[in-house]
């Protein structure tokens, strides 16, 4: 494992498969990553995405089963902010009753700045 590690860090980039709030996401260092809200981080807090799945660059793949253990490779994320995404219209409607009626709402999300790739080793 430590030879194949070794040729994915030789490699110009790399990308991970991280699963964040749970769900998996492609990453790469630098990246702006949507999450769904996040309610227990604050605006600049540093996280650690522990549950990476997969490493690799463009010639070597790294698979973990199920995922890579904290001490091969070590990535960080900074939320950058909390928002809301746009508004959406869901129409309720019942036929030949006179019944329609509108429910706007507005999706919340974090924003996560994926920091470089670390290999403690």
């Amino acid at each position: 494992m430590t030879s194949a590690l070794a040729l994915v860090r030789s490699q110009p980039s790399q990308y991970a498969v991280a699963a964040v709030a749970g769900r998996k996401y492609l990453l790469a260092p630098r990246d702006l990553l949507t999450v769904p809200r996040l309610n227990d981080v604050a605006v600049g807090d540093v996280l650690e995405l522990d549950n990476v799945h997969e490493l690799g660059s463009r010639e070597y793949t790294l698979r973990g089963a199920p995922h890579l253990s904290p001490d091969v490779v070590k990535i960080t994320a900074t939320v950058v902010e909390h928002t809301k995404g746009q508004m959406e219209f869901i129409v309720k409607k019942k036929r030949r009753k006179g019944y329609k009626k509108t429910i706007q709402h507005k999706q919340t999300y974090t924003r996560l700045r994926v920091g470089p790739f670390e290999f403690p080793q």
